[in-house]
């Protein structure tokens, strides 16, 4: 898809990893309607993404509430056109223990992770569907193609966005719209894991990438209409093989590399 001249939709545009992903879209030509929550934050974002010279518009949303995502949409065709590219970035992660999550926890992340994601591009792909034209992006995670203990309920929802963007991708070919599924290991730098993480280095069997690499990437996804790119160090991009072959010998190594432990002391330091 040409990127020049289209007209995006990025949640969770405010920080980390949307920030990145708006700013190189706007270097692509892409006009843009950022969403978040805080209006301070997406206003310094817009600054941003204005120096490259295309129309930016900001959008406070709560992507929890039905009623903002149908006027982000609405905002978005009407101060600058027919949405013709998604980014469903927004998302959040709570690392610890499954039995000490509260009920509130697990619907938290869930709704805002999966139900936002998919109610969002359900009001996004009707007009796409109309003019023939459009691609989506879900920011999933690495931790949606493999096991991830201690953060297992966001496992299980970035693991739901992969197989919705899979299924939402061959539902709408025929219509000429694409959908890839982007999924990242430890980003360095900003988004969530540098936020839990404390600076301290990722384990190295997973090692860090860069938000500029995700950002990168995203747009290739986009251009070459790709299903799916997994960010992340060899081992990272290797995950699919090795579960295919074996769940359990794929957690075994997982274990011996210390990338649960790793884990499983951030969840005893937030219990």
């Amino acid at each position: 898809m040409q990127l020049r001249g289209a007209v995006g939709i990025v949640t969770g545009a405010s920080r980390g990893l949307g920030v990145y992903i708006a700013e190189r879209l706007a270097s692509k030509g892409v006009d843009l309607a950022l969403a978040a929550r805080s209006e301070d934050d997406l206003e310094a974002t817009a600054e941003l993404v204005g120096l490259h010279g295309v129309r930016v518009i900001t959008v406070a949303t709560d992507v929890t509430r039905n009623k903002d995502l149908q006027n982000l949409v609405d905002a978005a065709s009407a101060d600058l056109g027919p949405v013709d590219v998604l980014i469903n970035n927004a998302g959040i992660e709570q690392v610890g223990r499954f039995e000490e999550l509260t009920p509130m926890d697990i619907q938290s992340t869930l709704h805002t992770n999966v139900l936002a994601v998919e109610l969002l591009t359900r009001f996004a792909v009707p007009g796409m569907i109309e003019r023939k034209r459009g691609h989506i992006v879900n920011i999933a995670s690495l931790a949606g193609k493999t096991a991830v203990p201690y953060n297992t309920v966001y496992s299980s929802s970035k693991h739901a966005v992969v197989g919705f963007s899979w299924s939402l991708r061959e539902e709408l070919r025929p219509h000429g719209i694409g959908v890839s599924v982007v999924c990242p290991g430890f980003v360095s730098d900003s988004g969530m894991f540098s936020g839990w993480s404390g600076a301290r280095d990722a384990p190295k069997i997973v090692g860090t990438v860069t938000p500029e690499s995700v950002a990168k990437k995203t747009t290739a996804a986009i251009e070459k209409n790709r299903a799916e790119v997994i960010v992340s160090g060899p081992m990272g991009r290797a995950v699919d093989v090795f579960n295919a072959v074996s769940v359990d010998a794929t957690a075994l190594v997982a274990r011996r590399s210390g990338l649960y432990d790793f884990l499983e002391r951030e969840a005893g330091a937030r219990g």
